[in-house]
């Protein structure tokens, strides 16, 4: 069920992974912010042309990451109550990249690990991203049976 009123702010997050076999880059939030276990995210800013650019934005400032090898659209747009009562609107990508890749942390995060898909499930800390996590799996298997 969609929260009740208005969407006041859209919001955007990536999910990166590596394949094969599936595996998330997950993020931890520090103390201050809950300690818990999330992808990349972040608020849509009035400067941003659309959603993927906000969300190329955020894995930037986020992570350092400047060229991922593609992108996979999740058409996730999932409501929720933020916080402060309103509603807001979450736009969920997903970027392959290399299992190489060492992210440059920001301050919105104090740690990242590779994880298989099924244990990105057990924690991340948020339903809606759980959930996406099964929505990217579902769009890798079906361009790629073999997922």
């Amino acid at each position: 069920m969609d929260p009740p009123g208005d969407i006041a702010r859209e919001c955007v997050e990536a999910y990166l992974f590596a394949e094969p076999p599936v595996e998330i880059l997950v993020f931890r939030r520090p103390p201050a912010r809950g300690r818990i276990w999330v992808p990349i995210s972040g608020k849509v800013d009035p400067s941003d042309p659309d959603f993927e650019s906000a969300m190329r934005r955020e894995v930037r400032e986020e992570t350092g990451l400047l060229h991922p090898l593609r992108l996979v659209y999740l058409d996730w747009h999932v409501p929720f109550r933020a916080d402060n009562g309103e509603t807001w609107r979450l736009h969920a990508f997903a970027l392959e990249v290399d299992r190489s890749f060492v992210p440059t942390l920001s301050s919105e995060h104090d740690a990242f690990e590779w994880v298989p898909a099924a244990e990105a499930v057990r924690r991340l800390h948020f339903e809606d991203n759980r959930a996406a996590v099964g929505r990217l799996l579902s769009v890798l298997k079906a361009s790629s049976p073999n997922v």
